[in-house]
């Protein structure tokens, strides 16, 4: 059975074709400027070399409808007809409290991503685009929504109810949502595969780092906390967003900045690795220019490393202790020296690190030593193929 993973954003359209028999990936790609001028199109047809090419994409319907197009191309297409596609499946970003779960896409489910538009403004109205334009495009095939937030829905009240006044709760639903759900429930599930464990057995600390970071507390298979909260710029510092900041400052922002749609860039856009070091927010510039005697660069890498040690030590506390610590995601996996500054100094904890195993990039690898008490791996993150397991299951279950 083939399934179509689509991951829409207010511009772009990342795609991926998986023949779930084997999970394996058939074609991939990348829509980029999708209404804008200059909109192209990146497709890999698996075994072959990525072509380019550039197409006016006004809207998301016009662009799912290329890719529909070249996935049945005669030279680049991995389909004889669409008639192969089982379903499609759509990463969603916020499903609320509503949802708890992937779910079959119906009218109601439609609704109910419209109603939590309010908790994610810059995603879900783009994600809904995709999703409606495959409904028009591919009427009569399954879709199935899975959202970031879903995995996050075990965590008790004490780890997701704020310390304000509790109507904003009741009547706004103002509390920690936690995101990067698919990743995190991913890279935990395979590293018990990788352990041969029940993961009901274990204690996990999953730390999904890129641009976008978020740890997360997986105690028996369970999020029971996680560092993304409300929106996205809680927790650790980011590549242009601030990580935790005292709310004094948030109130300071508002009197200098006079709008909230100011402080929300300040904390969003110009903060993070880029706002501290004044040079990049990418990890490996600010690395660079740290080696290079920039000061300002040194401190947002210190603090970043502080912070993800800070979140390890509050959740083994939180979980009472910890098995398994998973790195995941752009400078999770890729990130050799920052992984090993983060495991500095934690023998308390009974961490041990191989400084061999770890240098490598991009693969699953255990590279704690064997006398760890708690195991330190890399597991390359897959939310698309984490969509596509639950886009046939659910689609399976309503046939």
């Amino acid at each position: 059975m083939k399934i179509l993973v689509l991951n829409c954003g207010s511009s772009s359209l990342k795609y991926q074709l998986i023949e779930m028999d084997g999970e394996k990936v058939m074609a991939k790609g990348l829509v980029e400027r999708i209404g804008i001028e200059g909109s192209r199109i990146k497709h890999t047809k698996t075994g072959m070399d990525a072509i380019t090419r550039e197409v006016p994409f006004p809207n998301h319907t016009a662009a799912i409808k290329y890719v529909l197009d070249i996935l049945v191309d005669a030279e680049y297409g991995v389909l004889k007809n669409l008639n192969e596609l089982y379903a499609t499946g759509h990463r969603i970003v916020h499903g609320g409290e509503k949802f708890t779960k992937s779910v079959l896409v119906t009218p109601e489910v439609v609704k109910g991503i419209e109603e939590v538009i309010p908790l994610a403004p810059l995603h879900n109205p783009a994600n809904l685009q995709g999703l409606k334009a495959a409904m028009e495009v591919l009427p009569g095939k399954p879709n199935v929504v899975v959202f970031d937030t879903a995995f996050h829905q075990t965590m008790p009240p004490k780890a997701f109810v704020y310390g304000i006044d509790y109507k904003y709760y009741e009547e706004n639903r103002v509390r920690r949502y936690g995101f990067h759900g698919t990743s995190h429930g991913y890279v935990a599930k395979r590293a018990a595969e990788i352990l041969g464990k029940d993961i009901k057995d274990l204690k996990i600390i999953t730390c999904h780092l890129g641009n976008g970071s978020s740890i997360t507390a997986v105690d028996g298979g369970k999020s029971v906390d996680t560092s993304f909260g409300y929106g996205t710029a809680e927790g650790i510092l980011m590549g242009t967003r601030s990580g935790n900041l005292d709310p004094s400052v948030m109130i300071f922002l508002m009197e200098q900045l006079g709008t909230a749609q100011k402080v929300s860039d300040e904390v969003h856009k110009k903060a993070g690795l880029l706002g501290v070091s004044g040079v990049s927010s990418d990890l490996r510039d600010v690395e660079e220019a740290a080696e290079k005697g920039n000061a300002r660069a040194k401190l947002a890498e210190e603090i970043l490393i502080n912070g993800v040690k800070k979140y390890i030590g509050s959740y083994a506390a939180e979980m009472g202790g910890v098995d398994v610590i998973v790195f995941t995601a752009g400078i999770g996996e890729n990130g050799i020296g920052f992984r090993k500054a983060v495991c500095e100094n934690m023998e308390y904890m009974g961490i041990k690190i191989d400084a061999e195993k770890n240098n490598c990039r991009g693969k699953e690898v255990i590279f704690s030593t064997p006398d760890s008490r708690v195991t330190v791996m890399v597991v390359p993150t897959d939310e698309e193929m984490v969509i596509a397991r639950d886009t046939l299951r659910c689609a399976s279950e309503a046939k």
